[in-house]
């Protein structure tokens, strides 16, 4: 139950750049409304005629809030909204600014003060940056204080209906809270199966060009800092029969279980994906002994093994990857080693230098 409360309490602001960036407009929005509430209990205390009036406690925690809350915007934001100091910043914020006006309304007369109504203020833009786990722990923060401090000893009706309100727009914003977050889970997660779409290749459901072409240029970069890689292509020989046998279910299927295969003879931190057509690619971690060559024959041996029926083998040509290489150069080196494979018979390894 602790676990699942603070799960509830602590969710995750922001995942991405363009999520943070949102949170810190929103804590920026925030210190604007802060500063206009606070001149705003300035100008009720000098103008109005009530027991805060001219009070000098009011007025100083009115004065207190002006220069201090824009030192939030000192504070590392971006960083903050992506872990659980984003939510305690907005937790606190939101306790602070409840102690702060039910001070006031205590000094300005209790229940018949307006100032209680900057509460409603907090609630309701504090609720977006919730979860409905905490709309409600604020809430019900906002509702024991007030009726504790301000309240008691006397209960008075209008308090009564003033914690009834309350607990209404909390019930509300909670309520809110939750189709928010359902709002944005359901977009992330068509994001992100739109983009897996984008890198999938539909028919084998492996990684197609683009995304093997992303994880080619990391590979090289990561190269420069001493991690080694290799790419082989393997272009079937004899697919065009398959095709024209049986074909194109056939052809199909004999892709679906050729990706099957190389997919088993790599590790799961290798990359497996199909360029197009019949011709599939590997970028697999060199850097644990295990040279390209072995690699690339285990690749020609699990074509040759899935293929066998139908007479489908793979010539593979096998490119390492250097520090400064040209992604484009570097493909067009495992290409060149591939046709050299295919031209020498097909079924075999070839292996070029940079």
């Amino acid at each position: 139950m602790a676990a699942a409360l603070r799960a509830g309490l602590y969710r995750p602001l922001a995942e991405d750049d363009d999520r943070a960036a949102y949170w810190v407009r929103h804590v920026r929005n925030g210190v604007w409304l802060t500063e206009i509430a606070a001149w705003s209990t300035v100008g009720y205390v000098f103008l109005t005629d009530t027991p805060g009036r001219q009070h000098p406690v009011i007025l100083a925690l009115a004065g207190a809030v002006i220069l201090a809350v824009p030192g939030l915007l000192l504070l590392p934001l971006r960083a903050m909204m992506r872990d659980s100091r984003g939510p305690t910043l907005f937790y606190l914020w939101s306790i602070a600014t409840t102690v702060v006006v039910i001070i006031g309304t205590r000094l300005d007369g209790g229940s018949a003060s307006p100032l209680d109504g900057l509460l409603f203020v907090t609630l309701t833009y504090m609720a977006v940056a919730y979860s409905p786990y905490g709309v409600v722990a604020m809430g019900s923060v906002m509702i024991a204080s007030y009726f504790v401090f301000v309240e008691l000893p006397g209960v008075s009706t209008s308090g009564l209906f003033f914690l009834t309100l309350l607990g209404s727009i909390t019930m509300i914003c909670a309520l809110a809270s939750a189709n928010s977050w359902a709002a944005y889970d359901r977009q992330v997660l068509l994001v992100r199966t739109q983009e897996t779409l984008a890198a999938t290749d539909p028919l084998t459901g492996i990684p197609n060009r683009r995304a093997f072409m992303d994880r080619v240029t990391r590979a090289v970069t990561d190269a420069a800092w001493g991690h080694q890689s290799v790419v082989c292509l393997v272009d079937l020989d004899g697919f065009k029969a398959v095709n024209d046998a049986g074909g194109h279910a056939a052809g199909d299927a004999m892709l679906k279980a050729v990706g099957i295969a190389l997919g088993a003879a790599v590790r799961e931190t290798d990359t497996v994906a199909r360029l197009g057509g019949d011709e599939f690619a590997v970028l697999a971690d060199a850097s644990t002994g295990t040279s390209g060559e072995v690699l690339a024959e285990r690749l020609r041996a699990a074509v040759a093994q899935a293929g066998g029926a139908a007479g489908v083998t793979a010539s593979v040509g096998v490119a390492e990857v250097e520090p400064g290489d040209d992604v484009e150069d570097l493909m067009h080196r495992a290409d060149a080693a591939m046709y050299r494979s295919k031209g020498a018979g097909g079924d075999r390894v070839t292996s070029l230098a940079s």
